[in-house]
């Protein structure tokens, strides 16, 4: 029995919110309506710029916070940590208190602490402000996608959701765009005036110009808060050993074991006490049907693939020496593919092009993965435009239909099951992109200490061609350095960089071709999917009864 918690007005049919805690659909005026894009850029750009801009300069606040690796890893894991638990409560949240509120808790609770940790400045207050971004990016996301809804009448609701939960996508390429300008004029500082005034315009935007009223009902029990309490640790403590599993090393840590082993132990009781539920949470039996496994395996192997830019060719470009004055050009080509990407999505997006635009996606993937195979120790950032454009592409195009084909799955179920979606894609999304970045730089490591073993077995002194680039190595310190064996020591030294800098090259090719091979494989698993469906649709389909000829008739008559 539902339970209004206010008498919704009298909308007519078209202005009637499709869900509890969705806004109503009025007329605007076009003024109006641009407004509402206009703030809806806003908000899901402050969602993930913040983060954002934190990865991009991780070493430059790593030495002025003086942190170590293992340290400095903890701040993104912190946004990650609070983001996908976050989600658990956003959905039932909106339905009960408005997506306002909860907002404007979040942007200024997030603002208030970027601020603070300006005057103090050190790990502590730096973490504290990455756990408020990811309870503030949980909700920016949402709400960019409802104030979009807005910008346009009903009938364009599905490119409208297209174009709202891809804006956060901009966040990364902005970051890297942004980034060299503010450190130019001061230190990590300014990035941090600059995320605190982001998301006081965010802020203020949202007070200013609100979004319609909608239908608000009671729907929070008392086991939801227990279910939370389970869940939001557990996915922390997976968050951890994902972000500090490559510091510390996976089998040589054993607290990280132990993460995983209570991680397993707190996710088994909260299923327990889902799966029995009169009204879970979580819809545990959903969550386990074919159907429901293949999309979250689907979401979580897409966001996996778009590693291959996030790690593959950034990682190989900051390794060779690149910093982010120098891959601006490159990461101005990724924000345009990005647009392109999300452009061609919502013009094409209709029901029956959901699958195509995913298969797409997935296939742009590989081919830039396979692109990016056979790269050298001289490639530059511009050597990777082809590649990264088309990944930009593919990563701007798949997020919208992956959100409606979860969305219309779990409404075929009721709209209690929303939330349940809600959940599994924020998780495959940050898990996507976290496992992704741990598996691949993992196998990177592996296959650079395999090449440089080769590579050091096979430089021999006494070979012509070795000794000859021996003699080059130590000419290059002969006017800083007069003692012989000194000068010997150091070109030496040089020459093991230079083979580690090719090991490194090699082993970064290995990642690409790794991704291309995943792409493959996932582009004909999707493929013999959706054959599958449509075959089965067909076979469902009931039979066309021909229409009676004219002699028939006739026949029938006499």
């Amino acid at each position: 029995m539902v339970q209004y918690l206010k008498r919704p007005p009298e909308w007519e049919e078209h202005e009637k919110p499709s869900l509890p805690g969705s806004a109503s659909m009025p007329w605007h005026p076009p003024w109006v309506r641009l407004a509402y894009a206009c703030v809806a850029i806003l908000i899901g750009i402050t969602g993930g710029l913040g983060s954002a801009l934190v990865s991009v300069n991780l070493p430059t606040i790593q030495g002025h916070l003086g942190l170590t690796p293992s340290q400095a890893a903890w701040l993104p894991a912190a946004y990650v940590m609070v983001n996908v638990t976050a989600n658990l409560l956003v959905y039932k949240f909106r339905q009960q208190y408005g997506m306002r509120m909860f907002t404007e808790i979040g942007l200024g609770l997030y603002a208030a602490l970027t601020l603070l940790h300006l005057t103090v400045g050190n790990l502590e207050t730096t973490l504290i402000v990455r756990a408020a971004s990811g309870l503030a990016g949980a909700t920016c996301g949402t709400l960019a996608m409802l104030y979009m809804l807005q910008a346009l009448p009903r009938q364009y609701t599905g490119k409208m959701l297209v174009v709202g939960t891809g804006i956060s996508q901009l966040a990364t390429p902005l970051a890297w765009l942004l980034s060299p300008s503010l450190l130019d004029l001061g230190e990590w500082h300014n990035l941090y005036l600059f995320e605190a005034g982001l998301a006081l315009c965010a802020f203020a935007a949202v007070v200013v110009l609100k979004l319609p009223p909608g239908i608000h009902i009671k729907v929070f029990e008392r086991l939801d808060f227990l279910t939370f309490a389970l869940v939001a640790p557990a996915v922390a403590m997976i968050v951890a050993v994902l972000a500090q599993g490559y510091t510390h090393w996976w089998l040589d840590t054993p607290w990280l074991a132990y993460l995983l082993i209570a991680a397993i132990v707190l996710l088994t009781i909260a299923f327990l006490i889902e799966h029995h539920r009169r009204n879970p949470l979580i819809q545990t039996r959903w969550l386990l049907n074919g159907s429901t496994l293949r999309f979250i395996l689907g979401a979580f192997l897409i966001r996996f693939l778009t590693s291959e830019q996030t790690y593959g060719a950034v990682g190989m470009l900051r390794m060779l020496g690149m910093g982010p004055d120098q891959m601006q050009p490159l990461f101005a080509v990724i924000m345009a593919g990005t647009i392109c990407g999300i452009a061609a999505s919502a013009l094409t997006f209709s029901q029956k092009t959901i699958i195509p635009q995913i298969l797409v996606s997935i296939l742009l993937l590989g081919i830039a993965a396979l692109l990016d195979y056979g790269r050298t120790g001289l490639d530059r950032p511009h050597d990777f435009f082809v590649s990264q454009f088309l990944v930009s592409v593919g990563a701007g195009m798949f997020m919208g239909p992956l959100i409606m084909i979860g969305i219309m799955q779990a409404l075929k179920q009721g709209a209690d099951h929303v939330v349940t979606f809600s959940v599994a894609l924020s998780m495959t999304q940050a898990l996507g992109g976290f496992v992704g970045a741990a598996a691949l730089s993992t196998y990177q490591l592996h296959r650079e200490h395999v090449y440089s073993a080769q590579i050091v077995s096979s430089v021999d002194p006494t070979n012509a061609i070795v000794a000859q680039r021996l003699r080059q190595q130590q000419q290059v310190y002969g006017a800083t350095i007069t003692d012989p064996t000194l000068r010997n020591a150091q070109g030496t030294a040089l020459l093991s960089q230079t083979a580690r800098r090719e090991a490194n090259v090699r082993a970064f090719n290995d990642v690409f071709a790794l991704s291309g091979v995943l792409a493959l494989l996932f582009l004909i698993w999707s493929l013999v999917l959706a054959v599958r469906a449509a075959i089965l649709k067909r076979n469902a389909a009931p039979p066309a009864v021909e229409a009676p000829s004219g002699a028939d008739v006739k026949a029938s008559t006499t």
